[in-house]
This record gives C-alpha cells, structure tokens and sequence, in this order.
C-alpha cells in the first residue's frame, strides 16, 4: 500500500428530512431499555466498497453521485426521522436520577462527508488484513453513543479512491441495532434505484417490558457514573473467507458427530464451534482455565408475540456459553456445536422477558471491559443481513469493511460471502501473536477458501 495515505475531506453538509412530508413525528422520541443499556458502547460503523463504473470511470462525475445520494438519503430520513435528532437528558438531581431521550426537533441532521484519499480499491481488497486507513472512512471516530447529545446519531462518509467509492455510515448504537442498521441501508437503497414499492417500512414504536415505558428513568446524575471510553489494545483484523460448499460440510460436519438429529445443529452454530475451538488453542489457555463463547442474538423472532422485521431499536442480547479449555479442546466440534445450540435456545420469550425486568429493576450501561469476561468470543452481525444487495447506481458492493467501533480480543464479526449462498466472511480481532497462532490453526484453516486451495 502507497505510504502514507492521507484523507482529505473536501465538504460537509447536514440533510435533512422534508418537513412537509413528516407525519405522526413522536417527540420526544423515548428509548426502551435495550437502547439506553448502549450508552457507552460505540455507533456501529460498516460501510461499503464499490468500483466506479468501469467502462467509462474517466467520466464518472462524483459531484452528481453526490448530490443523488443526498436527494435520496433526504428522502429516506422521512422514514427514519428519529435519525435526525439529537439526545438530551433531564436530570433530577433530587432524586439522583435522569431521562435520556430522542428529541427530533434538536438535532442538526445526518451529517454527510465527502473525502477523498490516494488509494485504489485493491489497496483495500487485496490484504487479508482490515487497512488500518479504514478507520478514517468512518466519521464519529471512537465516539460512544452518549456523544449523541452533541453529536448527529447518523453520519455517512463518502470516500473518493482513485478507481472506487467507500460509503461509510456510522449509526448511534442507541437508536438501532445491526437488523435496524441494515433496513436503513436497504431502504436507502431502494429509494435511490426509484424501487419504493418494495420498500418495508420501520417501526418506530418502541418495545417496553409489561407495565413499563415509555419513561425510562436511570438512576444516574453524572456522566461518570455510566459512561466510560473503552481504548483497544493493538490488534490484527483478519478477514477469513468461507465458501458456500465450505459452510455445508462444516454443517454436516457439526451435525454428524453431535449425533442428535432432533436438533440441527445451524450453519453459524457449527462455524461459531469452529471458532471458538480455533481461537481458544490460539490464546494458549490452560487447560481449566475457563473460557466464553457470546452470540449476538436477535430477539425480534424470540419474543411472544414477535417484535417485526422492521422493529427500529435495539432488540438484542446474547447467547452465552461457557465452558474450560480442556472441555471445548478435548471434545469434538459437534460438541461444540451443541454447546452453542443450547445457549440460543434458552432464549425464551421468558427469559427475554425476566432479563428486561431484572434491568428495569436494577438499571445498568453496558462497559466493554466489564460485561465480557477474559478469555471470552463475542460473535457479531449476521451473514443473513443484506449488505451486497445495497446498489446505488454505479454497480454491486465488492466489499463490507468496519471502523474502530466495538473491537476488542476475541470480536469476531459476520458478514454474507459477496458471492451469495451460504458463504460467509468473518472478520476476527485478536492480538497479532494470537492471529498468528489462529492463521496456522490446521482445523480452521481447512475450511476456509485458502486451506480448500491448498
């Protein structure tokens, strides 16, 4: 890669919604107990790589994708209007306690970036290592979600590189989850391409626990007390690919040695057990030592009834499973596997439901250093969320890459494989001299693309 890169923006601009278009705007917007529980996590930042149009680059005019992607992105806040607000608190200092919510009518709007940098696609494509230069594609740079009160929710960052485009949103983690992240996204995309009649539409209202909400009061007064800035140590952010034969034999792999046919075991639990197992050798624990494997897990389908597809809000929680070294070691994938599987499943609509009431109970933030314990995986996104199906007029995304926010040892972040099918890339943050270890790891690599080519 050309040494040093540097990122130049060129102009920054605020959109906003068509006011006149608006209607039935709730503000103030409250949030429900999974949002507030993300106040110190970081906005979630991916963002999508596209080539220009290759048969006539030289007369590819940035200065009009602009302005369509504003029009549209105009046009899509009509939708999401919660987006172009802005957080504010109110404080009972009597009672040491507060209320954060949206309000619509403060915000500046989505703040839209264009830059440019001196790089071309393939300096981005071609190492299996994220770029560390990936990390300036991203406003709101190692911002949390309370910086929301000064701060837009929503921020898109067109990068300009010689021969492509980056299109990078960071999303208040507050306000929506991955699903949520993902229907803007498509929706935005939809609008762009004139496809209005297939678009599905966001609910806004919010989900509260029985007897609840919409007033959710924290029992803090002070910043300090709930919010705190999580730093990264030096890592390695390894792209893996998976193709979609690999994930079926990893699948029938999985299900075969678990032995259990009254419960199939899915292809992200087996690839989950696959890294879980490779990851854990890697780290060089001993053999007692107690090790985790969390799943993100969306809980519109598992509540009773169903929150909707187009749920707008954080609807997540995870599914742990624990065990020591020598057990997740000792024993085979479909083990493994079956391990995992148990975790899922014991996120009833009943457990989902005591876990809200125990928070509104005894209201907490989520702190990175302290909600996952050493030794732990934390696995993230979903291959099932639509990120290569995002055209905004100049082809198909050739690439899915992250910004700084939330990593840590052990993240390990899904995404769908660009060729479609049951393929997968996973994108693995762990300290260099793990990473090593994790590259040479005969199981793992076996799997992926590069151990099939081997």
């Amino acid at each position: 890669m050309k040494n040093p890169p540097i990122i130049k923006q060129i102009s920054e601009s605020f959109i906003m919604p068509n006011l006149n278009e608006l209607n039935d705007v709730k503000d103030p917007y409250f949030l429900a107990p999974g949002d507030l529980a993300m106040l110190s996590a970081h906005y979630i930042q991916k963002g999508l790589l596209f080539y220009k149009p290759s048969t006539r680059i030289e007369e590819f005019s940035i200065e009009i994708f602009l302005e369509k992607l504003r029009d549209s992105l105009s046009r899509t806040l009509v939708l999401f209007y919660p987006l172009v607000g802005q957080l504010t608190t109110k404080i009972n200092d009597d009672e040491h306690t507060c209320l954060i919510y949206v309000d619509c009518k403060k915000g500046p709007g989505v703040r839209f970036v264009h830059a440019t940098v001196d790089l071309a696609v393939d300096d981005i494509l071609s190492p299996t290592d994220v770029q560390p230069i990936t990390k300036l594609f991203f406003d709101h740079h190692k911002a949390v979600n309370h910086d929301g009160h000064s701060s837009p929710l929503l921020s898109v960052q067109v990068t300009e590189l010689e021969d492509g485009v980056f299109i990078g949103c960071s999303m208040n983690h507050a306000v929506g989850d991955g699903t949520s992240y993902w229907n803007f996204w498509n929706t935005w995309s939809k609008i762009h391409q004139q496809h209005s009649t297939t678009l599905s539409l966001p609910v806004l209202e919010r989900w509260f626990p029985e007897g609840h909400g919409p007033r959710i009061i924290l029992p803090f007064t002070r910043t300090d007390e709930f919010i705190t800035r999580f730093e990264a140590p030096q890592l390695r952010e390894r792209i893996f690919h998976f193709s979609s034969d690999s994930i079926s034999e990893l699948k029938k792999k999985a299900n075969r040695e678990a032995g259990e046919p009254q419960k199939e075991i899915s292809s992200l639990q087996a690839l989950s057990a696959l890294v879980w197992r490779a990851i854990t050798r890697s780290r060089c624990l001993a053999p007692d030592e107690r090790t985790v494997c969390s799943l993100d897990a969306n809980l519109r389908q598992r509540l009773n009834p169903r929150l909707p597809h187009g749920y707008f809000g954080t609807a997540i929680w995870v599914a742990k499973a624990a065990a020591t070294t020598d057990q997740v070691l000792g024993n085979n994938l479909g083990w493994t596997a079956l391990l995992l599987q148990k975790a899922v499943l014991e996120l009833t609509n009943q457990t989902v439901r005591n876990v809200f009431e125990s928070w509104m109970q005894s209201p907490f933030v989520y702190q990175i250093e302290k909600f996952f314990e050493p030794n732990s995986i934390v696995i993230g996104s979903s291959p099932r969320f639509d990120m290569y199906g995002n055209d905004f007029g100049i082809g198909k995304p050739v690439a899915v890459r992250s910004g700084y926010a939330n990593k840590f040892p052990g993240k390990v972040t899904t995404y769908p494989g660009r060729e479609g099918g049951r393929s997968v890339d996973l994108e693995i943050c762990l300290p260099p001299d793990e990473i090593s270890v994790l590259e040479s790891d005969k199981e793992f690599i076996a799997m992926t693309v590069e151990g099939l080519h081997v």
